[in-house]
């Protein structure tokens, strides 16, 4: 469904199907991986890449019970906005040369085998197939990610964080997110720190591009990317959402000033 659609219809598809998949970075990146192979455009894919972290029904109902549902919700098309955008800039720029051979090399291979001809046991056995070389190729760096998250997980310093993102200064927003780039955490993780932060003062926009740092931005997850990205590539993906954030950020700060 995904491989026969427009980027723009394709980028949001699969970003509201981000929604309702409770990934974080890390396991969302395998199905990245499997969309890719599959034939379905790199933009789309990294619209769900974004997206399924960033704005599932996890962080959005926590933020509900947490925030009211005018911050939710102001959340889901900001999240949604970064996920479709970002998505359709990077398919547009036709960067697909950019990623790994062998993952071009499995995509290749999805042409070869018309799909009206293709039974079901002949989809298992490609399934099996694909899971088996996915797995073994990207199964390390899967557990190097997860290592680097673990050092830091729910190392959060508040009373720091909250002394620069309560600053009313410009620069908050660009020094929230970049703090959490070396952080890990999924959406459910995260929210707890947002909430603490937020009570200490810090400002609402300069914490959410912080949350959305931490689950979208990870040092794990370009740890795991590198695997299947070049790095030219993973510096125009992190570009695109980092201008992104940046920009929910500076929004959200003016519209709940």
């Amino acid at each position: 469904m995904l491989a026969g659609r427009r980027e723009g219809v394709g980028n949001a598809m699969v970003a509201s199907l981000g929604i309702v998949t409770p990934f974080c970075s890390c396991s969302a990146i395998p199905l990245f991986i499997g969309l890719v192979s599959a034939g379905v455009p790199l933009g789309v894919t990294f619209s769900f890449l974004i997206a399924a972290p960033m704005v599932n029904e996890v962080a959005l109902g926590l933020l509900l019970a947490m925030l009211g549902w005018k911050i939710a919700l102001t959340y889901l098309a900001f999240g949604l906005a970064i996920a479709i955008g970002a998505g359709w800039i990077i398919g547009k720029l036709r960067l697909e040369g950019w990623l790994e051979p062998w993952v071009l090399k499995i995509q290749a291979g999805t042409a070869e085998i018309p799909a009206a001809s293709v039974t079901w046991p002949d989809r298992v056995h490609a399934g099996t197939e694909a899971v088996r070389e996915i797995v073994g190729r990207i199964w390390y760096w899967i557990i190097a990610g997860i290592a680097v998250g673990a050092l830091i997980h729910g190392y959060a310093p508040e009373e720091l964080l909250a002394s620069i993102m309560g600053e009313d200064v410009w620069w908050s927003v660009p020094a929230a997110v970049l703090t959490g780039v070396p952080m890990y955490s999924n959406a459910a993780g995260i929210i707890p720190v947002v909430e603490a932060l937020i009570g200490k003062g810090a400002a609402l926009g300069t914490v959410l591009a912080f949350m959305m740092s931490v689950t979208t931005l990870s040092l794990p997850e370009m740890v795991i990317l590198r695997k299947v990205l070049s790095m030219k590539l993973i510096v125009v993906f992190a570009s695109v959402v980092t201008i992104g954030i940046l920009a929910v950020g500076f929004l959200f700060n003016l519209v709940f000033a």
